[in-house]
């Protein structure tokens, strides 16, 4: 059996992004065009399919499967984040917005040709989250969990970075310990077929204003008014002065996908 791991509880899994939404739009990294290459190549999804993007937070992985012609039913619980999503896909008419948990979507049974989850499966209750996804996809359909996972570095602008987060974030740890990457046979045990891992390469470059959005966009930095909140920002300075290269830093990611086709 898969790791399930303890979930946060659902009040703060559901509302510990309230207060950052704004920054999550402008700030978080998006996901390279090469990852929706391979969801084209690999299960045809574009024109006409039907992807149920469950933890769709703002939006961020819908935008270019609603560009391609998909139609796309954003899953989120989270009131802020699913208005910002409303707000930066209302030309799309394929966005149907979805106020439910991944636990419980409400979408019909068998109706997605793919069920994506980008950046959100570490908060769902993982056992319950799996039996949904299998329910809403449709027989032969796809199921593709995402992350962008920052690397790390024992040495200069990336272990300086991880430092400050480490030394004033709220519960940075916490959040790594529990939130731990998962791994093919993890899902493998949760939805009982055999799933592949895939890595692209992605990168965010940002200005400093543009970093410090980013750092105060994850939900284990200290808000305005938290202790650690002013030190974090002031830290940023130097390291950004440090190692800038033309006023940007840059930030690599892996972006990792876990997929799988259903029975």
């Amino acid at each position: 059996m898969a790791d399930s791991r303890a979930a946060q509880p659902a009040s703060d899994a559901t509302t510990r992004f309230s207060s950052r939404v704004q920054d999550y739009v402008r700030y978080r990294p998006r996901y390279p065009e090469v990852l929706y290459q391979f969801l084209r190549d690999e299960f045809r999804i574009g024109a006409g399919s039907v992807v149920a993007d469950v933890g769709s937070g703002t939006g961020i992985f819908s935008e270019p499967l609603l560009a391609a012609g998909a139609v796309v039913h954003g899953v989120e619980p989270n009131v802020e984040m699913r208005g910002a999503a409303e707000q930066l896909l209302a030309r799309y008419p394929n966005f149907h917005s979805v106020a439910a948990p991944a636990e419980a979507t409400t979408l019909p049974d068998h109706c997605a040709d793919l069920v994506s989850c980008a950046q959100a499966f570490h908060w769902f209750d993982q056992p319950r989250a799996a039996a949904e996804f299998q329910r809403i996809a449709k027989t032969g359909g796809a199921v593709a969990v995402i992350w962008n996972q920052r690397r790390t570095s024992a040495a200069g602008f990336l272990a300086d970075y991880e430092a400050l987060l480490v030394k004033y974030g709220t519960d940075y740890r916490q959040v790594a310990r529990e939130h731990r990457p998962m791994s093919e046979a993890d899902f493998a045990g949760l939805f009982g077929v055999a799933f592949r891992r895939f890595v692209f390469a992605n990168a965010q470059s940002l200005d400093l204003p543009g970093l410090r959005g980013r750092v105060l966009s994850a939900s284990y930095t200290p808000a305005p008014g938290q202790p650690g909140h002013a030190e974090l920002l002031a830290g940023l300075g130097p390291l950004f002065d440090r190692y800038q290269q033309g006023g940007r830093v840059t930030i690599p990611y892996e972006t990792e996908a876990f997929v799988a086709r259903l029975r």
